[in-house]
């Protein structure tokens, strides 16, 4: 029996927890049939370690629809360049880490699988092999040609999106100009709607500076680009409010009367949201052709093989693709 969900996994990082993770999220059975992406030997070795059962169901990607019971996982094998030691990368591995990003991003495209899973990638060791990557967002919306990516996270309580990513602090103010600006909210706007079927979302706008600049003292950010592309989308209909004070906007009165908060950038938005709920939050990425979600945190060098990761965030990560899926397949 074939199952109408079917989920591509990828473990990231090989020395991390990322096989850890995948290991252990084989030893349950889920309302989809999952296949992770990896090096064959990596996974069967993690396991002996974690002294974990698995059986390893080698899969074309033609024919992945198969059902995964508690202790098997379908698996493509992309070998890793070098043996893997649990806590110590080797950039060598780094072009396997990549590849089986793409195999996996292109069966989604291909329809293969109805949405991608990814677990943590180790960015200095793929830029130490002398390939540019700031991260898996980024590399996403290259290989899916995809104009603008909007990453967001989500916890059960709370939702941040971000209208930059991984930029350094000196570049943010550049990067946000009005057509980025309106972009990110269309985006937003739209996919609210498309995945969480939020029809007309509330949107928290954060403003850029200290006191969203106050009344220009403090920047003009706000007054010369982020306010006159509220006004422009709110005359659309979207709920928008701002751009408020990020350090008052993370209140629970203020909160209270919104769906998503929209930070100017990353350190804006996502201490907050990892404060609040940190090992239960999913990455999602919005602004895609294919569904994508991740965990909320890195590869945790130091307890690979250990048995002391926690799979909290990549089961909300896999749950959360099932139920985008759900809602894509009644909505089409």
């Amino acid at each position: 029996m074939a199952l109408d969900i079917q989920l591509v996994i990828t473990p990231g990082e090989p020395a991390g927890i990322g096989p850890d993770l995948c290991v252990m999220l084989a030893q349950h059975s889920y309302n989809a049939a999952l296949t992770v992406v990896t090096d064959y030997n990596v996974l069967k070795q993690r396991a002996a370690l974690l002294g974990l059962p698995l059986v390893l169901n080698p899969v074309s990607k033609e024919a992945t629809r198969t059902p995964t019971p508690a202790g098997t996982v379908n698996i493509i094998h992309v070998p890793c360049d070098q043996p893997v030691v649990c806590g110590q990368p080797d950039p060598a591995n780094a072009a396997a880490v990549l590849e089986a990003i793409k195999t996996a991003t292109k069966g989604c495209l291909d329809g293969h699988f109805d949405a991608l899973v990814t677990g943590p990638v180790n960015k200095a060791v793929i830029n130490e092999a002398g390939i540019p990557f700031t991260g898996h967002t980024e590399y996403l919306a290259e290989l899916t040609n995809a104009k603008l990516p909007v990453m967001m996270l989500a916890t059960p309580h709370l939702r941040v999106a971000l209208v930059t990513t991984h930029l350094p602090i000196a570049d943010i103010s550049r990067a946000i100009t009005a057509t980025r600006l309106e972009q990110t909210l269309r985006i937003l706007h739209r996919d609210m709607n498309r995945y969480f079927s939020i029809a007309n979302p509330r949107i928290l706008v954060c403003g850029l500076n200290p006191h969203a600049g106050e009344g220009g003292h403090l920047g003009r950010e706000e007054i010369e680009v982020i306010e006159p592309v509220l006004e422009t989308l709110r005359t659309e209909g979207m709920l928008l409010t701002g751009p408020l004070s990020a350090d008052t906007l993370f209140t629970p009165d203020t909160l209270g009367t919104g769906d998503v908060v929209l930070a100017m950038y990353h350190d804006q938005g996502l201490p907050v949201l990892k404060h609040a709920g940190f090992g239960q939050a999913v990455n999602i990425t919005l602004g895609l052709p294919i569904i994508r979600t991740s965990v909320d945190h890195g590869s945790a060098l130091t307890i690979a093989g250990t048995g002391k990761a926690s799979v909290t965030s990549v089961e909300a990560a896999l749950n959360t693709a099932i139920d985008m899926v759900r809602l894509q397949q009644r909505t089409q």
